[in-house]
């Protein structure tokens, strides 16, 4: 893996803390609500101009706050979803060192057609909740090598769905990691997935 700019910190470094201002986790929230109403809506011109102009006042507000990565609240808050809006959240129930269990719900911005999520969101949704219990409980820092999806029957939209997520095994820097979505008993989506452990000062 390629080795980061001397300048820049790296994984391994402390990250700063964050600081969340109040209010700020309904923010991400709405934005989400905006992102399902967005994907549902059929506006006229009128409905559309003025969308367009409140999303240009938004962008207005937020760009000035613009800052680098490793100073960025989006991805680093402490709650399902982490704050930001891309992966679907997964609202983990409980864990131990080896499974996490939890629930999730594509929103219509998942939509792929006939209430069926999109192909392209179930591995985004894997990639982040097995890249995230591979490093978990004090586990080093590791990064996605491979990552395999079987697609077993629908994953609906707009339904509570069951994921599970297991740490199959560790062979030197390689985990293992195996994850499931189900709806009921019904099998939706399976993936396997490896993962393997930085070095120190790769990105």
């Amino acid at each position: 893996m390629e080795a980061l700019p001397k300048h820049m910190p790296n994984w391994w470094d402390k990250p700063a803390p964050v600081t969340v201002p109040e209010g700020y986790a309904e923010f991400v929230e709405q934005f989400r609500v905006l992102q399902d109403v967005l994907t549902a809506a059929a506006p006229d011109a009128e409905q559309t101009r003025t969308a367009a102009g409140l999303v240009a006042q938004l962008i207005d507000v937020l760009a000035p706050a613009e800052t680098d990565e490793w100073s960025q609240l989006s991805g680093r808050l402490n709650a399902p979803g982490r704050g930001q809006t891309l992966v679907p959240v997964v609202h983990v129930e409980s864990e131990t060192e080896t499974q996490s269990r939890g629930t999730v719900r594509f929103g219509r911005h998942y939509l792929g057609g006939n209430n069926a999520a999109h192909g392209g969101a179930i591995p985004l949704l894997f990639d982040d909740a097995l890249g995230r219990f591979a490093n978990s409980h004090g586990r080093p820092i590791a990064r996605t090598a491979y990552l395999h999806v079987d697609y077993r029957s629908v994953t609906p939209v707009d339904t509570d769905l069951d994921v599970i997520v297991r740490f199959d095994r560790e062979e030197g820097r390689k985990r293992y990691l195996t994850g499931e979505i189900r709806h009921g008993e019904r099998l939706c989506a399976e993936a396997h997935g490896l993962f393997v452990v930085l070095r120190p000062g790769s990105a």
